[in-house]
């Protein structure tokens, strides 16, 4: 599994109006190329009548999948413009889509490559993004005689308590950064005087907006 990303929290859209032609930019996490692909198919859909639909996206903890398409724009005028701004921002998994309605002024090659660049910028603005980043659920099962101090630390320290089962004994469900796993186990041990029993679970992402 990937460790921590950036991508963008959700879907978004935003419109700038440059010389008269509307750029309007659909912005959207996408996890793999075909998800990617139905997003662009979706805005080409509802922006049927516009003049250009272009599009960018990058898929894969290392970028695998790059595309950008200049949809009838000149080449390299659109499609890459948008592609560059994803990897600036340093965002994976995103698909922008940015759509123009000619509005009779030509723009040169210039003109176009930095009108799609600004209006990448504000569909992802628009989206916003977030840090996606990789936890460990950490069991830590104790006596009753101990579950009032261990909550109480828990809930004050910066790892996130997701959960309590009650059994014979009590099992608190922690969510620590992966990189922290072994500090947590010591730190949990210290707190109980190595009467705790700790196992590392599931792994999962947590995001945090940046």
């Amino acid at each position: 599994m990937r460790s921590d990303y950036r991508t963008v929290k959700q879907q978004g859209e935003d419109e700038i109006i440059i010389n008269k032609s509307r750029f309007i930019a659909s912005v959207k996490r996408t996890e793999t190329e075909a998800e990617a692909l139905e997003f662009i198919q979706q805005i080409k859909q509802v922006h049927a009548s516009a003049t250009h639909n272009c599009s960018a996206y990058l898929v894969g903890e290392h970028d695998q999948i790059q595309k950008a398409n200049d949809d009838g724009e000149p080449s390299g005028t659109a499609g890459v413009p948008m592609l560059e701004v994803l990897k600036k921002q340093g965002l994976k998994d995103t698909t922008v889509v940015v759509t123009r309605y000619f509005g009779g002024i030509k723009l040169g090659g210039g003109g176009l490559i930095r009108a799609y660049g600004r209006s990448a910028s504000a569909g992802v603005a628009a989206a916003g993004t977030v840090e996606r980043r990789l936890h460990s659920t950490m069991h830590v099962t104790v006596d009753y005689t101990a579950l009032g101090k261990v909550e109480n630390e828990v809930r004050q320290s910066a790892w996130p308590l997701d959960g309590i089962e009650y059994g014979e004994q009590v099992t608190l469900s922690v969510s620590v950064p992966v990189p922290e796993v072994g500090e947590f186990t010591r730190w949990a041990a210290d707190l109980t005087n190595g009467q705790a029993d700790v196992v590392e679970g599931v792994q999962k992402f947590l995001e945090f907006s940046v």
